[in-house]
């Protein structure tokens, strides 16, 4: 008797059971390999959610929303964690800009947390120390941390746990230590630029280096400030001992940040402007950030079927760069503090300026126009996060000390560096951007909202100098245009173009660069240079998203990190 050739049940299910395998192996092994787009899937959750750069700092959020918190509570202990795990990008010493969607009255606020020049701080103090532009350490970029304030304002009116109980668990792993994430680590060795600055190595280079991944680094002198802040409230910061440590130390080194300055500080609430991008509302700040040029190039984009052209086509490419092109050129032009100049930003986000910038695109040739200077733009270290609560309150909250830990001095026993952001001001007294005493200066941070019928359905960023408004663009239309879910929108490979450092006027020789990241189409990038974009060679800058998207029909929110950072989506 021979044996039957049908094969037996078991023995199909094995195979079946086996392929399926294979399968899912393959497919991890194509996103290990950088051949699809999404690095891991997408992060569902009901109750809660929060995504940030680093894992730990996630977790503590999520907790404090297990505690019955509100999105703003976990924000902020997610950015209080951040200023010491990632002090490479934030901290409080720098600024704060925040979109806050609150469901109970179903409205956006934002909030602008940014610091203002010191009042002993002109042009003529600048050039006297023998600068044509102000450097990026030292004494000369300082401006008031706006962080602090900012978080009292969003609690004030947000807020539902004590800010004792948020600001705790930074304060242990500051006491306690913490083990250095590996991204963060590569970029702490950038602080070794810094060593010379007042206090700066006793405080973030431990035994003289920086930490590398996985060794436990601790700030004591940080966790007695955040003790204080969480004790005695902003005023601890602004008026009282912080304040008066801030001041006696300037005054020593030969600063000009003073008592009065941090005095005088303020956090404005602002409307949040938009534009609507094929059905979708997108919503950024308005300047003293560059959050519209975002919506600028959203607009010139919508009148072109991306769609149909694809993500793979050399046209969809050559139209994002022109369009960035021409939104830099009026953030160039008149982006700066509206309270010192008049920026038309009804105009500059509206369909018909668009239209009239469009007519400028040659679909056979790069555009050779460049107003601006990016060279100073470009360097920005920056934290971005995003929580969502039970009651579906979400915070799009951006944080930042500008370049690379700051300005480098760290005022006695404070354990944080305030920030360098005055470097962005012009020392042409007739530009919009010039610095003066009071003014803040042109900010690069921006956090980012979407919404649809009246109501969120996207909380998102991305974090890195001038790549923010051109990341934010490639996000919105990997998903709007592409159909990518949020987490692919996020890792999927993204170009940067940077201006020339150069400038000679209005007309310029060339049409600076574009840096693709791997994972184009080398034929793609062919195409792109024959129309006369210069493409170089770019190691990093592409930037750092999170975003959460609230699924109505299920009323689940799904969150994203991408791979470029240590961070992670969680929620519950």
């Amino acid at each position: 008797m021979t044996a039957s050739r049908t094969p037996h049940f078991g023995s199909v299910l094995l195979a079946a059971t086996l392929l399926t395998l294979l399968a899912h192996s393959s497919q991890a092994h194509d996103r290990l390999c950088g051949q699809v787009d999404a690095t891991r899937s997408e992060v569902i959750a009901r109750n809660g959610m929060v995504c940030a750069a680093q894992p730990l700092a996630v977790q503590i959020g999520i907790d404090i929303l297990k505690k019955g918190g509100s999105a703003v509570d976990a924000a902020i202990a997610v950015n209080a964690a951040l200023g010491l795990m990632e002090p490479v990008g934030c901290g409080i010493g720098g600024d704060l800009f925040a979109i806050v969607w609150d469901a109970r009255e179903k409205k956006l606020h934002g909030l602008n947390a940014s610091g203002r020049c010191p009042a002993l701080l002109t042009i003529d103090a600048v050039k006297k120390k023998g600068h044509e532009k102000i450097p990026y350490t030292g004494f000369l970029p300082q401006t008031v941390p706006g962080c602090v304030d900012g978080w009292f304002e969003l609690h004030a009116k947000f807020g539902k746990l004590p800010m004792k109980e948020i600001l705790e668990p930074a304060i242990r792993y500051a006491e306690e230590g913490f083990p250095v994430s590996e991204v963060v680590a590569y970029y702490w060795a950038s602080g070794r630029r810094l060593r010379n600055q007042p206090n700066f190595a006793a405080t973030y280079l431990p035994g003289g280096k920086a930490p590398l991944k996985g060794e436990i680094f601790r700030n004591p002198d940080l966790a007695a400030t955040l003790r204080k802040i969480a004790e005695q409230g902003r005023d601890v910061f602004y008026r009282g001992e912080i304040a008066a440590t801030i001041d006696r130390f300037c005054k020593r080194e030969g600063g000009f940040l003073r008592l009065g300055d941090l005095e005088r500080h303020t956090s404005t609430w602002i409307e949040p402007v938009s534009t609507d991008y094929r059905g979708y509302r997108v919503w950024e700040m308005p300047p003293n950030g560059q959050g519209i040029a975002a919506l600028q190039m959203l607009n010139i984009l919508e009148g072109y079927d991306l769609a149909s052209l694809g993500r793979e086509h050399s046209d969809t490419w050559h139209l994002m760069i022109e369009a960035k092109k021409l939104a830099f050129e009026d953030r160039a032009r008149f982006y700066a503090d509206p309270d010192f100049t008049r920026i038309p930003v009804k105009r500059l986000i509206s369909k018909e300026y668009a239209a009239s910038r469009r007519v400028l695109i040659d679909m056979e040739k790069a555009l050779r126009r460049i107003v601006v200077d990016e060279s100073l733009l470009e360097e920005g270290d920056t934290t971005f996060l995003v929580t969502a609560d039970e009651d579906r309150n979400f915070v799009s909250l951006i944080q930042s000390n500008y370049a690379g830990f700051g300005s480098g001095p760290v005022p006695d026993g404070l354990g944080f560096c305030i920030q360098d952001r005055g470097a962005l001001f012009n020392l042409d007294p007739d530009h919009p951007n010039a610095l003066e005493p009071g003014k803040r200066p042109f900010h690069t941070i921006i956090p980012a909202m979407v919404t649809r019928e009246g109501r969120p359905v996207f909380t998102f960023g991305v974090m890195g100098g001038a790549m923010q408004p051109q990341g934010h663009v490639q996000v919105l239309c990997n998903i709007i245009d592409f159909k990518m879910n949020i987490q692919e929108a996020g890792d999927a490979a993204r170009f940067r173009h940077t201006g020339s450092s150069q400038p000679t006027g209005e007309i310029m020789t060339d049409s600076g660069t574009v840096g693709f990241e791997s994972g184009f189409a080398s034929g793609l990038i062919r195409t792109l240079e024959k129309k006369g974009h210069r493409v170089v060679p770019m190691k990093g800058g592409f930037g750092g998203y999170q975003g959460i998207w609230w699924d109505w029909e299920n009323d689940v929110l799904i969150g994203g990190s991408e791979s470029r950072k240590d961070g992670c989506a969680m929620g519950y």
